[in-house]
C-alpha cells in the first residue's frame, strides 16, 4: 500500500467518524443541549423584590396558603393578615430563582401523577401549584415530588406546558398555613426574671422568686406547713417559658377568645419588664394571649443598682491604676528600663453621664415593651404543649408527695396470743 492510498483511507475514516457524530447529535433530545441547565424560573432572577403575592393551590383547586406583601412586609391572608415568616418566604423564592432544569421527564399526562405534577384540579393531585404575582408576567409552576430515592432534585412542570422536568434542589412546598407564619414570640431568658406568679383556674396561686439576679435557683413562696419542695431547683423550669417561645399557630383574638375559666401567668424581670399571659385549652389545643408592660419603679431601682456597681468598679479601677502609676513613676525615677506609665481608666456611661445612661436604658426597655405588644396585640396563639404545661403548674407540682401511712393492724397488742381452746362437745 502506497502513501497515497493510505492517506485516502484515513480521509474516508475521518469523514465517516464526523458523519456518525453529526447523526448522533441530531438524534439527541433537545434537552441535552439547549435545555439542560436552563433556569427553572428565569422571571425571578433579579426580580425577587418585585414579587407581591404567592398563592399555593392543592388538590381539587383548593387554595391552601396566600402570602401577600405590603409596606409592612409579608402576611398570611388565611390568618387575617398575621405576619409571615420573612426568612422562609425569601428562602423559598431564592430556591426557585436559583433552580435549574437537570433532566427532561415525561410529557404524557398519564404519567404526571407518578411525578406529582398532575393538574391540581384533580381531587387526588399530589403536587402544589405555585403562582407568583408582581413579575412582568405571572409565574405558574406545579411543584411535584422530591426525587429523594433517585439522587435528589424535584419534579416540576410549568402550568400549561406538557413537558415535565427534574430540577435541582429540594423545592418541596409547605402545605399548612401555620408553616408560613412568623413563629417567634419571645426570647426572655430565665436569668433575667425576678419572679413568676401562676394562678390556676381554681384561683390558687403559685409564686416562685429570686432575691438576687445571681441566685442559682428560684424559691417557692408560701410552702404549706409540714411540706417541702421536691428539690432545690424544682421551680427553675417555670421561668424558662418565655425563653425561645414560638407559637404553633395564630388566630385573630376575636375568633379565638379565652374560655370562661383560664389560667394566668405573670413573668416579672429584675429590670422592670413584665409579661402577662392568659391561657386556656380548646379542642385539644393550648391557647394563650400575652401583654407586656414596664414597671417603671422596678426599672429605676435596677438602674440605681447597676449604676452603683459601675461606680464602685470604676473607683476600684482608678485606685488600682493610681497605685500602679505611683509604682511606675518611682521605677522611672530609678531609671527602670521596663517601666511603663499606667493607662487612664475610661469612665463608663453610668458614671460619666448617669442621667443619660438612665434615660437610654429606660428608652430601650420601653421599646422592647412596644415591640412585644406589636407582636402580641389582637392575636391568640397556639402554644407547644410543654410550654403551656409550665404555665399550668400548681403548688402540688413543686412539693414532695405526701407519705401514705400504712393502716395499723387490728388487735396489734394481742399479736402472738394463742386462741382459747375450744370446749369439747359432751358425749351423747
Amino acid at each position: 500500500m502506497n502513501a497515497k492510498t493510505l492517506y485516502l483511507l484515513i480521509a474516508v475514516a475521518v469523514a465517516a467518524l464526523i458523519g456518525a457524530v453529526a447523526i448522533n447529535l441530531a438524534q439527541r433530545p433537545a434537552s441535552n443541549v439547549s435545555e439542560q441547565a436552563r433556569p427553572l424560573a428565569a422571571e425571578l432572577k433579579d426580580h425577587l423584590n418585585d414579587v407581591s403575592a404567592i398563592t399555593l393551590t392543592g388538590a381539587g383547586d383548593k387554595v391552601l396558603v396566600t402570602l401577600k406583601r405590603d409596606k409592612d412586609g409579608w402576611s398570611v391572608a388565611e390568618r387575617s393578615g398575621y405576619p409571615a415568616d420573612l426568612a422562609k418566604v425569601r428562602e423559598f423564592l431564592l430556591k426557585l430563582a436559583q433552580a435549574t432544569l437537570i433532566e427532561q421527564k415525561t410529557a404524557n399526562p398519564k404519567h404526571y401523577a407518578d411525578l406529582g405534577v398532575d393538574e391540581v384540579k384533580d381531587k387526588d393531585a399530589k403536587g402544589i401549584l405555585v403562582e407568583i404575582s408582581g413579575l412582568a408576567q405571572p409565574l405558574r409552576l406545579i411543584v411535584g415530588n422530591y426525587n429523594g430515592a433517585g439522587g435528589g432534585g424535584t419534579f416540576v412542570r410549568r402550568d400549561g406546558d406538557a413537558q415535565s422536568w427534574l430540577a435541582n434542589g429540594n423545592l418541596t412546598v409547605a402545605r399548612n398555613v401555620a408553616d408560613w407564619e412568623k413563629r417567634d414570640l419571645t426570647d426572655i431568658p430565665a436569668s433575667r426574671l425576678r419572679s413568676v406568679t401562676l394562678t390556676g383556674r381554681d384561683g390558687k396561686v403559685l409564686k416562685v422568686a429570686k432575691e438576687q439576679a445571681g441566685d442559682a435557683n428560684f424559691k417557692v413562696a408560701d410552702v404549706p406547713k409540714g411540706r417541702e419542695t421536691s428539690s432545690e431547683f424544682a421551680a427553675n423550669g417555670l421561668a424558662s417559658t418565655l425563653a425561645g417561645l414560638k407559637a404553633d399557630d395564630a388566630f385573630p383574638a376575636k375568633e379565638a377568645a379565652p374560655a370562661e375559666k383560664t389560667i394566668k401567668a405573670e413573668y416579672a424581670a429584675f429590670d422592670g419588664l413584665i409579661v402577662t399571659a392568659t391561657g386556656w385549652d380548646k379542642d385539644g389545643k393550648d391557647y394563650a394571649q400575652f401583654t407586656a408592660r414596664l414597671d417603671t419603679a422596678a426599672a429605676n431601682a435596677e438602674i440605681d443598682r447597676a449604676q452603683a456597681r459601675a461606680k464602685a468598679e470604676y473607683d476600684a479601677a482608678v485606685a488600682a491604676a493610681q497605685g500602679k502609676k505611683a509604682v511606675d513613676e518611682k521605677a522611672l525615677a530609678d531609671k527602670a528600663v521596663d517601666a511603663k506609665p499606667a493607662p487612664d481608666v475610661a469612665k463608663p456611661a453610668a458614671v460619666s453621664d448617669a442621667a443619660k445612661d438612665r434615660q437610654d436604658k429606660l428608652d430601650a426597655l420601653n421599646k422592647e415593651v412596644a415591640d412585644l405588644n406589636k407582636t402580641f396585640a389582637d392575636w391568640s396563639f397556639v402554644l407547644p404543649s410543654y410550654k403551656f404545661s409550665d404555665m399550668s403548674k400548681t403548688m402540688d407540682d413543686m412539693l414532695k408527695p405526701l407519705e401514705t401511712k400504712k393502716p395499723e393492724a387490728k388487735d396489734a397488742g394481742k399479736a402472738g396470743a394463742k386462741a382459747p381452746a375450744k370446749t369439747p362437745a359432751p358425749a351423747q
